[in-house]
Parts: C-alpha cells; structure tokens; sequence
C-alpha cells in the first residue's frame, strides 16, 4: 500500500506446519524524525488451527536474513579472490550486510559512501574494530572504483542511478538490495544487459526489482536463474572471471518464514521471550460472549 512518504507491506507465506507473516515499512523521511526508515514485527502460526504461537520483532531479523541471502547469492556468484567490497547506502542494514559478505570472502578493503555523512560516521565507529580497511569515498563513482563486489543499499523511492554503467567492469558481482517495490531502482538500466541475473522469485522480481523495467516476456529471456536454483546446483552460478553478475533482491516471504522459525526454535531451546496470551481462553468455544459477561459481572460486583 503506498500512502505519503513511504509503502507499507504484510509477506504472507505457509506451508503445511506453519503460517507466517511480516509486517514491514520504508519511509525514506524517518530519519528526519528521529525515526527509522524501516521496521518490522511478525507472526508465526500453526496452520493446522491457525493460532498464534510467536508475535515477533522483525526489525532486526529482517536485517539479519537480508544480510543471510545476500551472502549466498554472494558466494555463488562472485569471484573466488574478491578482496574488496563497495557498499553505498550505510543506512541501518549496511553493517550486516558488510559483515555477511565477509563470511564469504576473503574482503581486505571496504569502500563506502552514502549521500548521509553522519551515516558513514556511524558505519565507520562500528566497523573500525574489525580489521577491514575502511575507505571513506566522496560519491558512488569513487567507492566502486576497484571493487570486486559491489552492493547498493539506498532508501530513495525512484528509478535512480546509484551506479552508472561506465563504472562497472568485466568480473564485477553486484547485489542490488534497495530496489524493492513498484517504481524504486538502483541501477542505470544498460547495466542489466551486460549481467548475467539471479532473482529470488521471478513473479515479484519483475513487479519490484530492478528488472521491473523489461516486459515480463524480454525479462524471462534476461534472468538466469531464481536463487534456489544456484543453491540446489539446477543452474551455474559464475563460470568465468570476467561475467558480471547481479543478485537483484527484493526480498521475500520465505525469508521471513525461515527467520520467524529459526527464531521460534531458538525462544523454544533458551527460553527466550515473554509468554502472553493475546487469544480467548473459554471452557466453551463458542461462547465468546463470556469473556465480556464476566467483565462485567466483576464490574457490577465492584
């Protein structure tokens, strides 16, 4: 639903044991009120009786399983000796993201730039302990010059150039994370046509991702593959040093779905979270009514 300002968003998603949903925002103009651009809380139920068994926080796993799926993508698809990444847009979600994708490579250097200089401050404090040589660059043009991977995570709700398709050489891996809905990219379009594509699922990619610009039929022949497909080996990933590569995500239910039941899993073994009650417990099912009647009989007593 687009309304003023932002776009707000339920991912619904089940199988035959759980149903899941993710209620989730961007509004770009947050910050200005000392607010998050984006956050998130979710649901996970059975879907044999459709009761509720974990009302979750989504903000944080959200970055968690964005920063997740990238790195796989990131693994099938870049070059073997990348050793440095680019990342514009150091918003709320850039650090996970940069932490992800050193689980996969052997990263050396981190080039970063955001239109935010407040943001890269932030990015640089919580990274200076990490090892990584931290490039602070004056615009996107100079933070992808020399990079292996190149991931692009801004908030703008526009078909923007974040990156320009004269900056972009033979082997480049590129996750492109901020286009996620109707109208909002990241990428000069004839960069599309020199990368070999990866989706997580075509039927929302073509409605939100960078490749909502091709016809659906032009964008059939131009993705090579959903993400599933390089992960059970159905298709290559990279088969050569000098393709480029592009994981443009959108981000979808499923991921939430395998974040809300790993997290269900874990609160289950630790012991984490708090036990409410937020559905009607009643000696009768069918006697809803009680509840308000016992109300106010305790009313009445009083």
């Amino acid at each position: 639903m687009h309304v003023q300002d932002g776009v707000l968003e339920l991912m619904p998603v089940c199988d035959k044991k759980y149903y899941t949903f993710k209620y989730v925002n961007c509004h770009p103009k947050n910050p200005e009120k000392g607010l998050m651009t984006v956050v998130a809380t979710g649901q996970l139920s059975t879907t044999d009786t459709g009761y509720p068994v974990m009302f979750s926080e989504m903000t944080l796993l959200t970055a968690l399983r964005t920063a997740a799926t990238t790195a796989i993508a990131t693994d099938l698809m870049a070059r073997k000796d990348s050793r440095v990444f680019a990342i514009i847009g150091t918003g709320a979600q850039s650090e996970f993201l940069t932490k992800g994708i050193c689980l996969v490579r052997g990263i050396k250097e981190v080039r970063y730039f955001d239109i935010d200089s407040l943001a890269m401050d932030k990015f640089e404090k919580n990274l200076k302990s990490s090892g990584l040589k931290l490039v602070r660059c004056v615009n996107a043009k100079e933070a992808v010059r020399g990079a292996d991977i190149i991931t692009t995570c801004t908030a703008c709700r526009a078909n923007v150039d974040v990156l320009k398709n004269n900056w972009i050489v033979n082997g480049v891996h590129i996750n492109g994370i901020g286009g996620d809905s109707v109208g909002k990219t990241e990428l000069e379009f004839s960069i599309l046509s020199r990368s070999k594509i990866v989706v997580e699922y075509f039927d929302q990619s073509a409605v939100e991702g960078e490749i909502q610009r091709f016809t659906k039929k032009e964008a059939k022949k131009r993705v090579h593959a959903e993400l599933y497909e390089l992960i059970t080996g159905k298709k290559s990933g990279r088969e050569n040093k000098k393709e480029i590569t592009l994981y443009d995500s959108v981000g979808i239910g499923l991921e939430d779905y395998s974040a809300l039941k790993f997290a269900y899993k874990l609160a289950e073994k630790y012991n984490l979270g708090q036990e409410l009650n937020l559905t009607p417990v009643l000696d009768n099912p069918k006697n809803l009514i009680s509840l308000l009647v016992d109300k106010m009989r305790i009313k009445d007593n009083v």
